[in-house]
């Protein structure tokens, strides 16, 4: 990027540090984080995005090829960041459902993209290395509250679908509880009620 008339040498060499120490891409990925959480995953090209970041046009482009690789990048980092959450909370069945909720609350714009498979490239590898991650806790999990082997899969869809359907009703304001109620403490609730945990 040319630097503008009005850009001193100093800034110059910041930008220039960051870029050969690889910020680059951190900010670029930052940039996107924040306009995913003001106008959703859709909402903004990668040439807004380069403004945003304070980059060259070129840069999004030169780092991730498009707005899918860069989309992808995002749900890779989210799913990581989630299959920790997930990984800390797996002696407990019942946190395990708490740590899917408080991961879409604090981690909004991550979770608005890493259930949208059409957004990205679902082969990319460290996407799904975390996302297996994940998976196998959220599989574990639901399997120790299984009526039954046979009933695994169902149990895994149903648990999978109180925790998102849960974080996703919250998220959008749907529930009157979300203006003062604490979404853990409710998840906790909603999880003992429909599978009878005890904890």
């Amino acid at each position: 990027m040319a630097p503008s008339i009005t850009e001193s040498a100093e800034v110059r060499q910041i930008k220039q540090t960051a870029y050969h120490h690889g910020n680059l891409r951190r900010a670029i990925i930052d940039a996107a984080l924040e306009a995913i959480t003001e106008s959703g995953p859709a909402g903004w090209s990668l040439r807004e995005l380069a403004r945003r970041a304070g980059v060259s046009h070129a840069a999004p482009a030169h780092h991730f090829g498009d707005k899918a690789g860069l989309l992808t990048a995002v749900a890779a980092e989210g799913f990581e960041v989630f299959a920790d959450s997930l990984e800390r909370a797996a002696d407990d069945v019942l946190e395990v459902g708490v740590a899917y909720v408080r991961f879409a609350i604090d981690h909004r714009p991550y979770f608005e993209v890493m259930f949208r498979p059409e957004l990205y490239r679902m082969n990319d590898s460290s996407l799904k290395t975390a996302r297996e991650r994940a998976a196998h806790v959220l599989v574990t999990s639901a399997g120790r509250l299984s009526p039954s082997p046979g009933q695994d899969r169902l149990t895994t869809i149903a648990a999978w679908s109180l925790a998102h359907g849960f974080a996703g009703l919250w998220l959008s304001g749907a529930l009157p509880e979300t203006a003062h109620g604490d979404p853990e403490a409710l998840a906790r609730s909603l999880i003992r009620l429909f599978f009878g945990t005890t904890h």
